[in-house]
């Protein structure tokens, strides 16, 4: 039977720079098959006031947040959640009765995947970037308990704000890093990007790392990902990050938890296998 889109049906949506189609296949998928009443779409915006002005106006419920407006759509809502507000970045908004909260989901993803990894905590790791996911993944390892860390950013200023902020140290470039974690939060390798065939770490310093994380989601297998596997190195996708981000978003639109066979089908439809 062909789903029915009424005036009573709820919208959620997402907001990003480059949308894909990975939320809008594992929401609506989780949707129907919960006998849920509601929509999920992804968009972009070239005026984020007016897009989460529209959120509030339009009773949107729920709206997804990736680069670039994770740190600029701050001032726009009305409360942060703790999970935002410790690291000053939302991925999750949440609309209820026009009052808009905001939520940071990927740390739970972050921090979930770290643990499944088993890394002594000793490892020294190097992380690409200083964005609002970035801090994310920063917070997530200092809570995790590695202390020896790298940040890597060309923007000296966000670099260092970064690095001092959870004690670890910042330069500017990869070049000749050797760390035992690698972790790519930059959007090197990105399907539709400039750099969507480049690598974010060289070769060397892949083959000398005990673990490789790329929080890039489009395309599921990235170069850095494909490297990694090849020389047999442990891995985190970003598109097990997304999955698990997803749901928990999920969550806070609908108040229903899929099961985990349920949430692996949806994240496997949402990755297209």
């Amino acid at each position: 039977m062909t789903r029915q889109i009424t005036k009573d049906t709820t919208l959620c949506m997402s907001l990003a720079a480059r949308p894909s189609n990975f939320g809008t296949r594992f929401h609506n998928y989780l949707y129907e098959a919960l006998g849920l009443d509601y929509l999920y779409k992804a968009f972009t915006t070239t005026d984020l006031p007016a897009a989460i002005g529209g959120v509030r106006a339009l009773g949107i419920r729920g709206c997804a947040v990736s680069m670039p407006f994770k740190e600029a759509c701050i001032p726009l809502v009305d409360e942060l959640d703790a999970s935002a507000r410790a690291i000053d970045s939302v991925n999750t908004i949440v609309n209820t009765a026009s009052r808009l909260k905001a939520y940071n989901t990927d740390y739970l993803a972050v921090s979930a995947l770290l643990n499944e990894l088993r890394l002594p905590r000793e490892t020294p790791f190097a992380l690409r970037g200083s964005g609002g996911m970035a801090k994310a993944v920063a917070c997530a390892l200092k809570n995790a308990g590695f202390r020896n860390g790298l940040v890597v950013a060309r923007n000296e200023a966000a670099g260092r704000a970064l690095a001092g902020l959870y004690g670890y140290a910042w330069r500017p470039d990869a070049a000749g890093l050797r760390a035992g974690l690698l972790i790519n939060v930059t959007p090197i390798g990105m399907a539709g990007g400039a750099d969507a065939e480049a690598l974010p770490f060289a070769e060397a310093d892949v083959a000398a790392a005990l673990a490789v994380f790329d929080v890039v989601a489009l395309p599921p297998e990235t170069p850095l990902i494909l490297l990694a596997r090849s020389l047999g190195k442990p891995v985190i996708t970003g598109a097990e990050v997304f999955a698990i981000q997803a749901v928990e978003q999920f969550v806070l639109y609908t108040g229903v938890r899929p099961d985990d066979a349920l949430f692996r089908r949806a994240a496997a439809f949402a990755r297209g296998e």
